[in-house]
Protein backbone atom coordinates (compact mmCIF):
# COMPACT_ATOMS: atom_id res chain seq x y z
CA UNK A 1 0.00 0.00 0.00
CA UNK A 2 2.63 2.56 1.19
CA UNK A 3 4.61 1.72 -2.61
CA UNK A 4 1.42 2.48 -4.10
CA UNK A 5 0.61 5.80 -2.74
CA UNK A 6 4.47 6.54 -3.11
CA UNK A 7 4.54 5.97 -6.84
CA UNK A 8 1.11 7.89 -7.40
CA UNK A 9 2.47 10.70 -5.14
CA UNK A 10 5.77 10.53 -7.54
CA UNK A 11 3.88 10.79 -10.64
CA UNK A 12 1.99 13.62 -9.53
CA UNK A 13 4.99 15.52 -8.74
CA UNK A 14 6.88 14.52 -12.25
CA UNK A 15 3.20 16.38 -13.76
CA UNK A 16 3.49 19.20 -11.62
CA UNK A 17 7.44 19.51 -12.90
CA UNK A 18 6.04 19.38 -16.53
CA UNK A 19 3.39 21.86 -16.27
CA UNK A 20 5.71 24.08 -14.68
CA UNK A 21 8.42 23.29 -17.42
CA UNK A 22 6.06 24.62 -20.10
CA UNK A 23 5.05 27.54 -18.44
CA UNK A 24 1.37 27.46 -18.27
CA UNK A 25 -0.77 30.46 -16.68
CA UNK A 26 -3.22 29.42 -14.21
CA UNK A 27 -6.91 30.57 -15.33
CA UNK A 28 -9.16 31.42 -12.89
CA UNK A 29 -12.42 29.19 -12.11
CA UNK A 30 -15.55 30.86 -12.33
CA UNK A 31 -18.29 27.94 -13.00
CA UNK A 32 -18.14 24.35 -13.82
CA UNK A 33 -20.02 25.27 -17.07
CA UNK A 34 -16.42 26.71 -18.11
CA UNK A 35 -15.53 23.25 -19.16
CA UNK A 36 -17.82 22.27 -21.62
CA UNK A 37 -16.24 24.80 -23.71
CA UNK A 38 -15.62 23.26 -27.48
CA UNK A 39 -12.38 23.70 -26.73
CA UNK A 40 -11.74 21.73 -23.78
CA UNK A 41 -14.82 19.16 -24.41
CA UNK A 42 -12.32 16.95 -26.69
CA UNK A 43 -8.85 16.94 -25.33
CA UNK A 44 -6.64 14.97 -23.84
CA UNK A 45 -4.12 16.52 -21.47
CA UNK A 46 -1.85 16.85 -18.29
CA UNK A 47 -3.81 19.33 -16.32
CA UNK A 48 -3.43 21.21 -12.50
CA UNK A 49 -5.55 22.26 -10.17
CA UNK A 50 -4.55 25.15 -7.46
CA UNK A 51 -5.54 27.37 -4.68
CA UNK A 52 -4.77 30.49 -3.38
CA UNK A 53 -6.26 32.01 0.25
CA UNK A 54 -6.93 34.99 1.87
CA UNK A 55 -3.42 35.08 3.61
CA UNK A 56 -1.06 34.34 1.01
CA UNK A 57 -1.72 35.01 -3.33
CA UNK A 58 0.79 32.24 -4.60
CA UNK A 59 -1.08 29.64 -6.25
CA UNK A 60 -0.35 26.46 -4.97
CA UNK A 61 -0.88 22.50 -6.31
CA UNK A 62 -3.99 20.75 -4.99
CA UNK A 63 -3.58 18.01 -7.77
CA UNK A 64 -2.42 16.67 -11.36
CA UNK A 65 -2.80 14.37 -13.55
CA UNK A 66 -2.66 13.21 -16.99
CA UNK A 67 -6.36 12.75 -18.35
CA UNK A 68 -5.63 10.21 -21.26
CA UNK A 69 -8.92 8.19 -20.99
CA UNK A 70 -11.14 10.98 -20.47
CA UNK A 71 -11.92 14.15 -22.31
CA UNK A 72 -10.60 16.85 -20.16
CA UNK A 73 -13.45 19.06 -20.04
CA UNK A 74 -15.20 15.71 -18.31
CA UNK A 75 -12.47 15.24 -16.11
CA UNK A 76 -12.28 18.67 -14.73
CA UNK A 77 -16.05 18.72 -14.39
CA UNK A 78 -15.31 16.20 -12.10
CA UNK A 79 -13.45 18.35 -9.60
CA UNK A 80 -15.48 21.40 -10.00
CA UNK A 81 -18.92 19.25 -9.32
CA UNK A 82 -19.43 19.61 -5.82
CA UNK A 83 -21.89 15.95 -6.31
CA UNK A 84 -18.71 14.43 -6.64
CA UNK A 85 -16.21 13.18 -4.48
CA UNK A 86 -13.09 15.34 -6.06
CA UNK A 87 -15.13 18.66 -6.37
CA UNK A 88 -16.95 18.15 -2.65
CA UNK A 89 -13.30 18.33 -1.48
CA UNK A 90 -12.76 21.64 -3.08
CA UNK A 91 -15.99 23.17 -2.35
CA UNK A 92 -15.81 22.33 0.89
CA UNK A 93 -12.63 24.09 1.71
CA UNK A 94 -13.80 27.28 -0.45
CA UNK A 95 -17.24 27.15 1.51
CA UNK A 96 -14.91 26.87 5.21
CA UNK A 97 -12.51 29.72 3.70
CA UNK A 98 -9.21 27.50 3.98
CA UNK A 99 -9.17 28.76 -0.05
CA UNK A 100 -9.77 31.59 -1.37
CA UNK A 101 -10.03 30.66 -5.31
CA UNK A 102 -9.43 27.50 -7.26
CA UNK A 103 -7.28 27.60 -10.68
CA UNK A 104 -6.38 25.48 -13.18
CA UNK A 105 -4.00 25.56 -16.15
CA UNK A 106 -3.61 22.46 -18.71
CA UNK A 107 -1.40 21.20 -21.58
CA UNK A 108 -3.25 19.73 -24.34
CA UNK A 109 -1.73 15.88 -25.52
CA UNK A 110 -1.60 13.62 -28.44
CA UNK A 111 -2.55 10.11 -27.74
CA UNK A 112 1.08 9.09 -28.66
CA UNK A 113 2.36 12.00 -25.98
CA UNK A 114 0.01 10.38 -23.42
CA UNK A 115 1.28 6.67 -24.10
CA UNK A 116 4.85 7.80 -23.46
CA UNK A 117 4.30 9.82 -20.36
CA UNK A 118 2.91 6.64 -19.35
CA UNK A 119 5.64 4.66 -20.74
CA UNK A 120 8.22 6.84 -18.44
CA UNK A 121 5.78 7.14 -15.14
CA UNK A 122 3.99 3.73 -14.79
CA UNK A 123 6.03 1.05 -16.78
CA UNK A 124 9.04 -0.53 -15.15
CA UNK A 125 12.56 -0.95 -16.74
CA UNK A 126 13.35 -4.98 -17.98
CA UNK A 127 17.21 -5.71 -17.40
CA UNK A 128 19.04 -7.11 -20.47
CA UNK A 129 20.70 -10.08 -19.86
CA UNK A 130 24.27 -10.85 -21.32
CA UNK A 131 26.00 -14.22 -22.09
CA UNK A 132 29.28 -14.54 -20.56
CA UNK A 133 32.22 -13.72 -23.11
CA UNK A 134 32.93 -15.17 -26.27
CA UNK A 135 35.72 -15.37 -28.00
CA UNK A 136 38.15 -13.44 -25.99
CA UNK A 137 36.60 -9.99 -25.05
CA UNK A 138 32.89 -9.91 -26.79
CA UNK A 139 29.55 -10.80 -24.69
CA UNK A 140 26.34 -11.12 -26.36
CA UNK A 141 22.40 -9.63 -25.25
CA UNK A 142 20.07 -12.08 -24.31
CA UNK A 143 16.74 -10.35 -25.37
CA UNK A 144 13.90 -11.45 -22.81
CA UNK A 145 10.90 -13.07 -24.36
CA UNK A 146 7.44 -11.54 -24.47
CA UNK A 147 8.09 -8.65 -26.67
CA UNK A 148 4.85 -7.55 -28.78
CA UNK A 149 4.85 -8.43 -32.78
CA UNK A 150 3.11 -4.56 -32.35
CA UNK A 151 3.50 -0.77 -33.50
CA UNK A 152 4.39 0.91 -30.06
CA UNK A 153 7.00 3.12 -28.33
CA UNK A 154 10.27 2.12 -26.15
CA UNK A 155 13.45 3.30 -24.19
CA UNK A 156 16.57 2.01 -24.03
CA UNK A 157 18.66 3.11 -20.52
CA UNK A 158 21.88 2.10 -18.49
CA UNK A 159 22.47 1.87 -14.96
CA UNK A 160 24.12 4.38 -12.94
CA UNK A 161 24.28 2.67 -8.79
CA UNK A 162 24.67 4.45 -6.09
CA UNK A 163 26.45 3.45 -2.64
CA UNK A 164 22.85 4.61 -1.10
CA UNK A 165 19.80 4.78 -2.18
CA UNK A 166 18.08 8.17 -3.76
CA UNK A 167 14.13 8.37 -3.39
CA UNK A 168 12.24 7.42 -6.36
CA UNK A 169 11.61 11.06 -7.54
CA UNK A 170 15.73 11.61 -7.46
CA UNK A 171 16.41 8.80 -9.22
CA UNK A 172 13.96 9.02 -12.08
CA UNK A 173 14.78 12.85 -12.80
CA UNK A 174 17.89 13.72 -12.02
CA UNK A 175 19.84 16.56 -13.68
CA UNK A 176 23.15 14.51 -14.58
CA UNK A 177 23.03 11.52 -16.83
CA UNK A 178 26.52 11.79 -17.46
CA UNK A 179 28.24 10.18 -14.48
CA UNK A 180 27.81 6.18 -15.71
CA UNK A 181 29.02 3.05 -13.30
CA UNK A 182 29.27 -0.29 -14.24
CA UNK A 183 26.69 -3.28 -13.17
CA UNK A 184 26.01 -6.22 -14.69
CA UNK A 185 22.50 -7.89 -14.77
CA UNK A 186 21.95 -11.41 -15.32
CA UNK A 187 18.34 -11.74 -15.46
CA UNK A 188 16.86 -12.61 -18.72
CA UNK A 189 12.91 -12.65 -18.17
CA UNK A 190 10.72 -9.53 -18.07
CA UNK A 191 8.60 -11.28 -14.92
CA UNK A 192 7.08 -8.72 -12.33
CA UNK A 193 9.14 -10.39 -9.69
CA UNK A 194 12.43 -9.47 -12.07
CA UNK A 195 11.57 -5.54 -12.47
CA UNK A 196 13.84 -3.01 -11.45
CA UNK A 197 14.23 -1.89 -7.76
CA UNK A 198 14.26 1.72 -8.72
CA UNK A 199 14.74 3.27 -5.27
CA UNK A 200 18.52 1.61 -5.28
CA UNK A 201 19.52 2.01 -9.14
CA UNK A 202 19.09 5.25 -11.47
CA UNK A 203 18.92 4.20 -14.79
CA UNK A 204 19.14 7.29 -17.33
CA UNK A 205 17.31 7.04 -20.87
CA UNK A 206 19.11 6.98 -23.21
CA UNK A 207 17.34 6.56 -26.35
CA UNK A 208 13.32 6.91 -27.70
CA UNK A 209 12.16 4.55 -30.28
CA UNK A 210 9.31 4.41 -32.27
CA UNK A 211 8.09 1.00 -34.01
CA UNK A 212 6.14 2.86 -36.53
CA UNK A 213 7.35 0.44 -39.52
CA UNK A 214 8.77 -2.47 -37.83
CA UNK A 215 7.09 -4.33 -34.54
CA UNK A 216 8.86 -3.71 -31.30
CA UNK A 217 9.91 -7.02 -31.27
CA UNK A 218 11.79 -6.10 -34.65
CA UNK A 219 13.17 -3.21 -33.72
CA UNK A 220 14.95 -3.92 -30.32
CA UNK A 221 16.10 -7.44 -32.40
CA UNK A 222 17.61 -4.95 -34.83
CA UNK A 223 19.29 -3.19 -31.95
CA UNK A 224 20.60 -5.49 -29.32
CA UNK A 225 21.34 -8.93 -31.89
CA UNK A 226 21.68 -7.59 -35.59
CA UNK A 227 24.96 -7.79 -37.67
CA UNK A 228 26.13 -3.76 -36.66
CA UNK A 229 26.18 -3.17 -40.78
CA UNK A 230 22.50 -3.83 -41.22
CA UNK A 231 21.26 -0.42 -38.72
CA UNK A 232 19.80 3.07 -40.21
CA UNK A 233 21.34 6.32 -40.12
CA UNK A 234 19.23 7.36 -37.37
CA UNK A 235 20.28 4.55 -35.05
CA UNK A 236 23.66 4.45 -35.37
CA UNK A 237 24.40 6.32 -32.21
CA UNK A 238 22.47 4.04 -30.36
CA UNK A 239 23.59 0.66 -31.82
CA UNK A 240 27.22 1.69 -31.57
CA UNK A 241 26.86 2.62 -28.28
CA UNK A 242 25.43 -0.67 -27.36
CA UNK A 243 27.64 -2.62 -29.45
CA UNK A 244 30.84 -1.31 -28.13
CA UNK A 245 29.13 -2.05 -24.70
CA UNK A 246 29.44 -5.76 -25.62
CA UNK A 247 33.48 -5.47 -25.77
CA UNK A 248 35.04 -5.50 -22.07
CA UNK A 249 38.47 -6.23 -20.30
CA UNK A 250 38.88 -9.30 -19.06
CA UNK A 251 37.20 -9.42 -15.54
CA UNK A 252 35.20 -6.51 -16.43
CA UNK A 253 31.40 -6.35 -17.13
CA UNK A 254 29.65 -4.23 -19.31
CA UNK A 255 27.35 -1.79 -18.86
CA UNK A 256 23.92 -2.78 -17.07
CA UNK A 257 21.02 -2.29 -20.26
CA UNK A 258 17.33 -1.81 -19.93
CA UNK A 259 14.16 -1.91 -22.10
CA UNK A 260 10.85 -0.74 -21.26
CA UNK A 261 7.82 -0.64 -24.01
CA UNK A 262 4.11 0.33 -24.21
CA UNK A 263 2.08 -0.89 -27.18
CA UNK A 264 0.63 2.21 -29.24
CA UNK A 265 -1.94 1.88 -32.38
CA UNK A 266 0.16 3.08 -35.18
CA UNK A 267 -2.66 5.60 -36.79
CA UNK A 268 -1.24 7.43 -33.70
CA UNK A 269 2.06 7.21 -33.13
CA UNK A 270 3.11 10.02 -36.04
CA UNK A 271 1.53 13.02 -33.98
CA UNK A 272 3.16 14.93 -31.14
CA UNK A 273 6.25 15.35 -30.08
CA UNK A 274 7.40 12.33 -28.67
CA UNK A 275 11.26 13.12 -28.00
CA UNK A 276 10.72 16.35 -26.61
CA UNK A 277 7.72 14.97 -24.42
CA UNK A 278 9.57 12.30 -22.80
CA UNK A 279 12.40 15.10 -22.52
CA UNK A 280 10.26 17.14 -20.12
CA UNK A 281 9.57 14.53 -18.20
CA UNK A 282 12.75 12.92 -17.05
CA UNK A 283 14.85 16.41 -17.00
CA UNK A 284 17.91 15.72 -19.10
CA UNK A 285 17.97 15.62 -23.49
CA UNK A 286 18.10 12.06 -24.96
CA UNK A 287 21.82 11.22 -26.02
CA UNK A 288 21.31 9.39 -29.27
CA UNK A 289 18.06 10.55 -30.20
CA UNK A 290 19.27 13.64 -33.15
Amino acid sequence: MFVHFSRKRDVMQNIMQILESVQLKWELFQSWTDFSRLHLSNKLAIFGIGYNTRWKEDIRYHYAEISSQVPLGKRLREYFNSEKPEGRVIMTRVQKMNWKNVYYKFLEITISEARCLELHMEIDWIPIAHSKPTGGNVVQYLLPGGIPKSPGLYAIGYEECHDKPQSPVADRRGQDPGKETQGETDVPSPQASLRVDMESTRIIYCYLGIAEVRTLQQCLFLHFQANTKTFSKEWVGINGFLSQNCIVDPGVSPKSIYIKFVEVERDFLSAGSLVECLEKAIGYPLRFNN
